[in-house]
């Protein structure tokens, strides 16, 4: 018996949209990895690309528990000496809402040329809208 390889052409790629309001940040981040990757279809192969696109709206209501509102940090480096800088999650909620479920994500998909290119069909918004209609996207229920 042989496995089963997926080709880059065979695969039917679907559109889901989440509704991030009230979800905590983690599990909404490991279920939308899992389908940016397609790990969630039986055709699932490692080195092929055979993942959904995920349009996520109200990315600006996601849900931290504990203390994390007020003791998250989010690091850069300028690559200079002395170029360390530091946001707060409040600062960054109110600067840049999306980018906190997009460095969620981006965090816990692996650091290659396959991820980067899986990472591409995330789509994040702010608000309850979003431009994607036209694709017909399916509601995706995460818990």
């Amino acid at each position: 018996m042989k496995s089963y390889m997926a080709r880059p052409l065979e695969v039917e790629r679907k559109w889901y949209v989440v509704d991030a309001e009230g979800k905590h940040l983690g599990r909404l981040a490991t279920e939308i990895v899992r389908v940016l990757r397609g790990k969630n279809k039986p055709q699932y192969t490692p080195h092929v690309d055979v993942g959904d696109f995920v349009v996520v709206v109200n990315a600006d209501r996601v849900a931290v528990t504990g203390r994390k509102a007020e003791q998250r940090v989010y690091r850069r480096h300028s690559g200079y000496p002395g170029g360390m800088k530091e946001t707060s999650y409040e600062q960054m909620l109110a600067r840049k809402p999306t980018e906190i479920l997009r460095k969620a994500v981006y965090g816990m998909m692996p650091k290659t040329r396959l991820a980067r290119k899986q990472f591409k069909k995330l789509k994040i918004y702010a608000g309850p809208e979003h431009p994607h209609a036209a694709q017909e996207p399916q509601r995706l229920e995460v818990k």
